[in-house]
């Protein structure tokens, strides 16, 4: 491996790779940064031995993934499409808009790129049990990853929790408890992992860096795919569904990483997306603010049920990279998102969550305000599968009853 250290993003701490840290011995809430030796990463990561390279996933990058690849999974994680959405483009007036589609991992949603680095992290340090705090899509990941290596995987997951998320934990094998919220601003499946992990030794596994810094590696290969799926070019626009921030973290390193290494010459325009009724970390940005006075949302409420979280705990990297790229940050109304999540069915037949579907109501928003052009390249991130939530997608369409006559279907279809 090419792991030269790991740095807390709040102190500055160093540690060395050899000692398989978790958290920051401080409790600062600080993200443990891992850096690699970019000159020995160079030798063999190239445009020419990448494009050799078998497609196994994020372990087609394993210069830039913190496990060894022998703990690996055989789930098959990644090499998702990059569409060219060429009817949704013409809808909305963009003629180049390219959707990331990530409904095509193992669990349909992009958390698997996670947690496969996350639990294979688990095998090689010799843990056993892992514990997560999840709106769902994390979860079921990293209960599918579990079974796949054998570990044994506990979930609190919220009290609202979507049904089809919930069912596939259980049948994964997972111990799973609804978490009551009974603090405003607080994410109580958190506080109860983080319990778990100070006084039973579990090991941590969430989309969070602060509380696991080697998932965060995983969606780093997004980029990684999509620069290499549009010629090693980078787009103007990536709109990028955000909850806690880890994947706009993520999305961010993978393109330093690539500029440091001389494979991309410049940046895409990082636009972070959150719905309406929980966008902590859009009101920072749009108000100018410091990483250390974003407050959480005291209550959050969406459609959107991935992108709940209250506080977005790797807002700190979301926020550098919408600001070194000159991008900015969206909020979502409800009907937005159902109609987004309508057009994305209906003109490019990829079924999305709600949480999924952001990106492509924040793209209508900025064309309308002229932030987004028409002759822009356009990336959106289209990160959770429909199936998850079927019956919030539901709500989106209606389903009319009529009798078996041909005379009132001619009256419905006129």
């Amino acid at each position: 491996m090419f792991v030269e250290k790991m740095v807390c993003s709040r102190c500055g701490t160093e540690y060395h790779p050899s000692s398989n840290p978790i958290l920051c011995r401080k409790n600062d809430n600080g993200r443990l940064d891992i850096v690699y030796d970019y000159d020995r990463v160079a030798e063999s990561f190239s445009k020419a031995s990448i494009e050799k390279r078998a497609p196994r996933g994020v372990w087609r990058y394993w210069e830039l993934i913190p496990v060894d690849q022998r703990y690996a999974s055989p789930l098959s994680e990644g090499n998702t499409p990059l569409l060219h959405a060429q009817r949704l483009g013409g809808e909305l007036g963009v003629k180049r808009l390219f959707l990331k589609d990530e409904t095509r991992n193992p669990t349909a949603s992009f958390k698997d790129r996670a947690m496969a680095v996350g639990a294979a992290k688990a095998v090689e340090m010799g843990r056993r049990d892992v514990v997560i705090a999840s709106s769902g899509n994390a979860a079921s990941s990293l209960a599918a990853y579990s079974a796949s290596l054998g570990l044994r995987c506990t979930a609190f997951v919220p009290e609202d929790v979507a049904m089809g998320k919930a069912s596939q934990l259980l049948l994964y094998g997972a111990r799973v408890l609804r978490v009551k919220q009974v603090e405003e601003g607080r994410d109580p499946t958190v506080d109860l992992m983080m319990q778990t992990v100070k006084e039973l030794g579990w090991y941590p596994c969430p989309s969070f860096g602060p509380f696991n810094p080697y998932q965060v590696e995983g969606p780093k290969t997004i980029v990684y795919e999509m620069v290499e799926q549009m010629g090693w070019g980078v787009p103007d626009f990536v709109f990028i569904p955000t909850g806690s921030g880890c994947l706009a973290t993520g999305i961010w390193k993978a393109l330093k990483e690539l500029r440091l290494l001389g494979l991309i010459e410049s940046y895409p325009k990082l636009v972070p997306v959150q719905p309406s009724g929980n966008m902590p970390l859009v009101r920072a940005i749009l108000q100018g603010k410091r990483f250390e006075e974003v407050e959480p949302e005291k209550w959050p409420k969406s459609i959107a049920s991935g992108l709940l979280d209250p506080y977005p705990w790797d807002g700190d990297a979301a926020m550098e990279g919408v600001r070194t790229t000159g991008g900015t940050a969206v909020a979502v109304e409800e009907d937005e998102i159902r109609e987004a999540v309508k057009k994305l069915a209906r003109l490019e037949g990829v079924f999305a969550e709600p949480s999924g579907a952001v990106g492509v109501a924040a793209v209508q928003k900025l064309l309308e305000q002229g932030v987004v052009e028409a002759s822009d390249t356009v990336v959106v991130l289209v990160t959770a599968s429909g199936l998850k939530e079927p019956e919030k997608v539901a709500s989106t369409a209606e389903l009319p009853l009529i009798r078996p006559s041909l005379s009132e279907l001619m009256k419905y279809l006129s």
